[in-house]
C-alpha cells in the first residue's frame, strides 16, 4: 500500500471556499473525524479483501505441494486452518456488510469502529496463517502471502490503532449506553 505527502505552502483559501463556511473555520479537525467511520468500514473492507487473497493464496498451495506424497491440503492441521480461516472471512464480511448499512442510515458509529479493530486482527491472524501453510516459502519477499501479512500489519494503525479504539471510542460508547 503506498501513501504520500501532500503539502500547501503559501496557499491562501478565500472564506467562501473554505469547508462548512464561515463557521467552519478552525474546525477542520472535527469535520475529519467525522469521517472516520466511513474510514473505518472500509479499512475493514480492505483487511478482508487482504484475508480473502491469503486465504486463496494458501488454498492453492495447500492442494499443489506435495508433502509424505500427499496434498499439504489432506492433512487435518492444514484443513482445521483452512476451515477457520474461511469462516473467519466470512464472519468480517458479514459484519462489515452490516455495519455499512447502519452507517447508510446515520447510526452505526460504534460498531464500525467494533469491525476495523475485528477485521484488521482477524487480517493480521489469516496472513499468518497462510505463512503457516506456505512454510518458509511463506515469508519469501517475492511471495505474495508475506506481502499480505505486512498490508494485515499496517491496517491495524489506519483510522485509529486498537487501542485508540479500544479505549476511546468504544469503551466509551459502552460505558455511556449502560
Amino acid at each position: 500500500m503506498h501513501s504520500y505527502d501532500l503539502f500547501f505552502e503559501d496557499y491562501f483559501v478565500p472564506a467562501e471556499n473554505l469547508v462548512g463556511e464561515k463557521k467552519g473555520e478552525g474546525k477542520g479537525f472535527y469535520y475529519t473525524m467525522a469521517g472516520f467511520s466511513g474510514g473505518r468500514i472500509q479499512t475493514a473492507a480492505r483487511a478482508t479483501g487482504v484475508m480473502q487473497a491469503a486465504y486463496e493464496k494458501a488454498l492453492s498451495y495447500a492442494n499443489e505441494r506435495v508433502v509424505f506424497d500427499k496434498p499439504l491440503g489432506e492433512f487435518q492441521l492444514t484443513q482445521v486452518k483452512l476451515v477457520r480461516m474461511l469462516a473467519t472471512i466470512t464472519a468480517s464480511r458479514q459484519f462489515s456488510y452490516d455495519v455499512a448499512s447502519l452507517l447508510d442510515e446515520g447510526k452505526g458509529q460504534m460498531e464500525a469502529s467494533l469491525i476495523k479493530l475485528f477485521a484488521c486482527r482477524a487480517a493480521e491472524w489469516i496472513t499468518r496463517e497462510a505463512m503457516q501453510i506456505h512454510g518458509g516459502m511463506g515469508y519469501a519477499e517475492e511471495n505474495a502471502v508475506s506481502r499480505y501479512f505486512a498490508d494485515a500489519r499496517v491496517l491495524s494503525i489506519f483510522e485509529g490503532t486498537e487501542e485508540v479504539l479500544a479505549l476511546k471510542v468504544i469503551a466509551r460508547e459502552l460505558i455511556a449506553a449502560a
